[in-house]
């Protein structure tokens, strides 16, 4: 980052050195918190080196993907691409970052012992791709307690010019899902728009954070993200999804004959704990696939 973005993300958002109780709090007042350095620099780069494996096919096929050419350069592969769901199904490296350490025992902190993730997701963002509008993760996968939280990755520095997350603190405390609609705003992909919540983009709070850095919020904390309209050049982000694994994950389609009390979906990884459903088993649904955006698969 240039100094004049550093001394814009300083005024802005904390980031701390290590998993400590301040960190925690912040999460559980604001809705989020930063963890400086989640992944080092050379898990970074790994990362990012998978991400065009990924986007070239080396690892498997993707379900949508974009039809790349074997005499395409790297960084025109990886502009065909907005974001991989489920890398972690395909990758080594992405499932390491999912179980990472010094991210667990930030999630621990603050969801408890016990831990399951059930979503990755891949964003390569380059420049003119679009962001997502105004959310809450909760709104799309839903947990009987509450407990969604995801961790969000820098792979690249994240500024407000190559579209940072911005988020709205406190935005999580009343625990209250806002309504959502379709939207057709160019700056955004094909994600619904939450609104009619009693906040403003004067309330927002832009996220601008170094390489290797996480974001850790809850699932009910409003937050979007702009389009990239940096000049060249990536915002390439992890973003995984965990909860507590003593609640069950009423996600996707309910079977017929089953109770909604008891509909729990099982494509998940142990990252922390115990599973209290273990007899329940594993079942492994869920398979790469590319999102498209707002030039890929939105009827605009």
């Amino acid at each position: 980052m240039n100094t004049q973005t550093m001394e814009r993300a300083s005024r802005s958002v904390v980031l701390h050195d290590d998993v400590t109780d301040a960190l925690i709090e912040q999460i559980r007042v604001d809705g989020y918190g930063i963890l400086r350095n989640a992944l080092s620099p050379e898990e970074v780069a790994e990362v990012n080196e998978e991400a065009l494996r990924l986007c070239r096919g080396d690892l498997g096929e993707i379900s949508y993907q974009p039809e790349v050419a074997t005499v395409e350069s790297d960084e025109d592969v990886l502009r065909r691409f907005l974001c991989i769901h489920y890398p972690h199904k395909v990758s080594d490296v992405a499932l390491r970052a999912l179980k990472n350490p010094r991210i667990v025992s930030a999630l621990t902190g603050a969801i408890g012992p016990d831990v399951k993730a059930m979503q990755s997701m891949l964003f390569i963002k380059s420049e003119g791709k679009p962001g997502q509008a105004w959310h809450q993760d909760e709104h799309f996968i839903p947990t009987r307690d509450r407990s969604l939280t995801a961790v969000w990755i820098a792979l690249d520095d994240a500024t407000v010019e190559n579209g940072c997350l911005w988020v709205i603190p406190g935005s999580h405390r009343r625990g209250v899902l806002y309504p959502d609609r379709e939207q057709d705003d160019a700056r955004f992909d094909c994600t619904r728009e939450a609104f009619d919540f009693p906040y403003t983009d004067a309330d927002a709070v832009p996220v601008e954070i170094p390489a290797g850095a996480a974001v850790i919020f809850n699932g009910y904390l409003l937050h979007r993200s702009l389009e990239n309209s940096g000049k060249h050049g990536y915002r390439r982000a992890l973003a995984n999804h965990y909860m507590s694994a003593t609640s069950l994950l009423p996600w996707r389609e309910m079977p017929a004959g089953e109770y909604v009390g008891e509909f729990d979906f099982r494509d998940i990884v142990m990252v922390a704990g115990e599973d209290p459903y273990a007899y329940k088993g594993i079942d492994d649904v869920s398979r790469p696939m590319s999102r498209p955006d707002k030039d890929g698969g939105c009827d605009r």
